[in-house]
């Protein structure tokens, strides 16, 4: 006979072993995917939902399905979600142009070559003609063709100073700060080769444009004569300036300033050059250091060395520009026009002069005399369109013969 099941003991086997529904998943643990023999220990060990509990064969299966799945969620880019960031056009004609650059190199190593063996030849062809002219065409020949270094021994120390304010690295693209070691160049080109020399010193030279000057114009700012590169800014600069200028070492009273005996260190200035100033900058006096801005931004921030030089409590002057020269544009130069223009004034002592000489014929100045007409134009000398091509020459002349520097 069979027992008869209590109701009690049909309670019991159901809560041991719960009966599916139709329609229902069946409960599956989730296998361990790191140790396959673990892996089948728990497939057998599912439930059925049969009384008698028999393996299943689709155990498995499913386990390789999910280590499937682990390996496809491996493969997966970790930033796949992520959009890639989208370079805009002048970006990528920017970028064409730096792969351009850097493919030619080769070629323009060739080009370099080839231009200095021209100028070898030009030079050998001058010589022959001079030689045959006479002995005062080569005399003539020879001083235009000394070196900055025997120039530079042939000029004179005058007890003056002037600063480029180079911390303006932040406010440059590359092209503008390319353009002011250029101009750098220029001016130590200038200081080097004229009669009367000054105190040459290039401030918060530490950061972008520094980095340039070691890498692309291979150090050879190291090799320069007559110039001192500060990390520091212009403000320690000219406090420094103060103390070069003392002594014998410090320069002579001689040119311009060969009537000034009576001057004394103490009665120099420091004064910030700026076409912002409201004052107007009459002559240059010994013993005083002025600031020039290292800055090309093409006119974006207008008035920010006036700004910098007023905060500092410094002095600020322009040039006498309007009062010799009828402009038709701003009255805005680059860095090495305004240290030519004061180098010159340093060897004529006239302003109006010095412009002449000095700046570019594409200013469209005119000059203002009381011997011509205010509409007679500017007789520019040589070094009046100091243009990109004059400013290159001088920057290749200092990475050519640094030596000589």
């Amino acid at each position: 006979m069979r027992a008869a099941v209590t109701p009690i003991g049909w309670a019991r086997v159901c809560a041991a072993f719960p009966i599916i529904m139709d329609g229902e998943e069946r409960p599956r643990k989730l296998p361990r995917l790191g140790n396959d023999k673990d892996a089948q220990d728990e497939s057998e060990s599912v439930m059925t939902g049969a009384v008698g509990c028999t393996p299943d064969n689709d155990a498995t299966p499913t386990t390789k399905g999910h280590e499937s799945d682990a390996d496809d969620r491996q493969k997966l880019p970790v930033n796949a979600n992520e959009s890639v960031p989208k370079m805009s056009k002048n970006q990528l004609k920017k970028l064409r142009r730096q792969e351009q650059w850097e493919a030619q190199r080769d070629l323009r190593k060739i080009r370099r070559k080839e231009k200095a063996q021209e100028k070898k030849d030009r030079i050998r062809k001058e010589w022959d003609e001079a030689k045959k002219e006479g002995p005062e065409a080569v005399e003539r020949l020879r001083k235009e063709r000394e070196s900055t270094r025997h120039r530079f021994r042939n000029t004179t120390l005058l007890p003056l100073t002037l600063v480029m304010d180079c911390g303006f690295d932040e406010l440059m693209n590359e092209k503008e700060r390319i353009s002011l070691s250029q101009q750098l160049a220029r001016c130590y080109s200038d200081n080097s080769r004229t009669p009367y020399r000054s105190h040459l010193v290039i401030s918060s030279f530490d950061k972008l444009l520094k980095e340039r000057y070691e890498t692309v114009m291979r150090k050879t700012h190291e090799n320069w004569k007559g110039v001192r590169f500060l990390g520091e800014d212009f403000v320690y600069a000219a406090e420094q300036a103060r103390e070069w200028m003392k002594g014998p070492e410090g320069g002579e009273l001689a040119g311009i300033f060969a009537d000034k005996m009576d001057v004394t260190p103490k009665d120099g200035e420091v004064v910030y050059l700026s076409s912002e100033s409201p004052h107007t900058l009459t002559e240059l006096k010994p013993y005083s250091t002025y600031i020039i801005g290292g800055l090309v931004d093409k006119n974006r921030h207008k008035g920010i060395c006036y700004k910098r030089a007023v905060e500092k409590g410094i002095k600020t002057a322009k040039l006498p520009i309007g009062d010799y020269i009828q402009m038709t544009s701003r009255q805005v130069l680059a860095t090495n026009h305004v240290v030519e223009i004061m180098l010159r004034w340093l060897e004529l002592g006239d302003w109006g002069e010095a412009f002449m000489q000095v700046i570019p014929q594409r200013k469209g100045g005119t000059l203002k005399d009381s011997n011509c007409s205010s509409e007679e134009p500017v007789q520019h000398g040589d070094s009046a369109d100091a243009g990109s091509e004059d400013v290159q020459e001088a920057s290749q002349d200092a990475l050519e013969d640094p030596g000589e520097s």
